[in-house]
């Protein structure tokens, strides 16, 4: 077995101006050279730094932290304007789809102020990679995992915390301050988005950088160990600074097959199967309440009845009548409510939903002022595509306030 060592940074590449004082460590696994640079997402100094390594330093692939996702995003910004809002709503992808917009909003704010687009330095190193005709190594893990997994790691009241912190981080007017700025530059730009919440929670964290940074280092001894990049003997590293201590000192000691350190990381956890049942249980216990008011007396179960289909269709309806619904979608949620318990796994928000973007469909300058509306609380009124999610949400939280206020009025009723 080979012992993985650090190697000293080369003289010549070391005394060059844009290398001066910027984070490299050059490990050396299983035959293999990595010279990993850490990187500020906010920094022209590390694209620079990105550009004089592959000017100046032989190499035979370039790894990135980027996942397909976030790499396709970036190498056309426009990709999203081709997004399909109905299949988005039947997959219940609404909820990841709008959290990747604010973090795209809360990115485009720091661009806006320091002038940089964030990952800058990752679009030098593919276009590095892809003048040299090098091979790219994508060696993140899916944002959309990422975000799942972070959600799961906390209980359930922290889960507020995370939705205010992301929130705040777009919704927050005043100008960042430039001491906040350069704690970024060395941070991580997931960790950033969540504010303070993320270095006080350590699940959180744990989720968001040190689980990324196993999956980093497994990535890249298996991208080593491919027949295609066989060949790849010196690998160039761009990575967030953030992540530069944790990647580089689990690239010196996993002993784990890379392939199932990779395959654990990369799988989303199972929901918690507690609401389900508590949601179950709450339905059937009605439900039940309902026949038993019909057992006592048909006047008392036809009061039962109508409790449940008022209060359930009626705060559905409201939750698309707030987010500025149509009159069809607000018919539609004050239908789908009432009859939710009867389409498991079709939630009341995904069928209003899709009636309003089949009434309101997205028109191309939704799409293409989606980034800037979102930034501001009257936009998600304004823009269809938002209100479309907002629909999907305000509906769903509707429906189960609905649930719950007609239990306690059928369950009075009866005492």
């Amino acid at each position: 077995m080979s012992f993985p060592e650090t190697r000293s940074p080369d003289t010549d590449s070391a005394l060059l101006p844009e290398l001066q004082g910027q984070p490299i460590e050059r490990v050396q696994r299983d035959g293999v050279e990595y010279v990993v640079l850490g990187t500020a997402h906010v920094s022209k100094v590390s694209v620079d730094a990105v550009d004089a390594l592959l000017a100046n330093e032989p190499f035979d692939a370039v790894a990135i932290e980027l996942c397909d996702s976030r790499a396709q995003s970036m190498r056309d910004p426009e990709a999203f304007k081709q997004m399909d809002l109905f299949k988005v709503i039947r997959q219940g992808k609404a909820g990841m789809v709008a959290a990747s917009l604010v973090l795209s909003t809360f990115q485009k704010r720091l661009a806006d102020q320091s002038g940089i687009q964030p990952g800058a330095e990752m679009k030098a190193a593919m276009d590095g990679a892809d003048r040299r005709g090098l091979p790219l190594w994508l060696v993140d893990r899916e944002v959309g995992t990422t975000l799942k997994r972070a959600w799961h790691s906390v209980g359930f009241w922290q889960r507020f915390g995370l939705l205010g912190g992301l929130l705040a981080s777009v919704f927050e007017r005043e100008a960042i301050e430039q001491e906040e700025i350069e704690k970024l530059k060395q941070g991580d730009l997931l960790e950033s988005a969540f504010s303070e919440f993320a270095s006080e929670s350590k699940p959180l964290y744990q989720s968001l950088i040190g689980e990324r940074d196993a999956f980093m280092a497994a990535r890249l001894r298996e991208e080593a160990t491919r027949s295609a990049t066989a060949e790849a003997r010196r690998v160039l590293v761009v990575i967030g600074a953030g992540h530069l201590k944790g990647l580089t000192g689990l690239l010196r000691e996993q002993q784990d097959d890379p392939a199932t350190i990779v395959a654990k990381l990369a799988s989303t956890p199972p929901k918690a199967r507690w609401p389900k049942w508590v949601a179950v249980i709450l339905v059937l216990a009605v439900f039940a309440a309902i026949g038993y008011a019909f057992h006592r007396n048909t006047a008392l179960g036809a009061q039962a009845l109508r409790d449940w289909v008022l209060y359930t269709a009626g705060f559905s309806a409201l939750g698309a009548l707030i987010a500025g619904g149509h009159p069809l979608s607000i018919l539609a949620a004050a239908i789908a409510g009432p009859i939710k318990p009867f389409r498991p796994g079709i939630p009341s928000g995904g069928i209003s939903a899709m009636a309003e973007a089949w009434v309101r469909r997205p028109r191309v300058v939704d799409f293409d002022t989606l980034r800037d509306d979102i930034g501001h609380w009257s936009g998600w009124w304004k823009n269809r595509v938002a209100r479309t999610l907002l629909n999907f949400f305000l509906v769903s939280l509707g429906t189960i306030i609905g649930e719950y206020t007609a239990g306690i009025h059928i369950f009075k009723s009866l005492l």
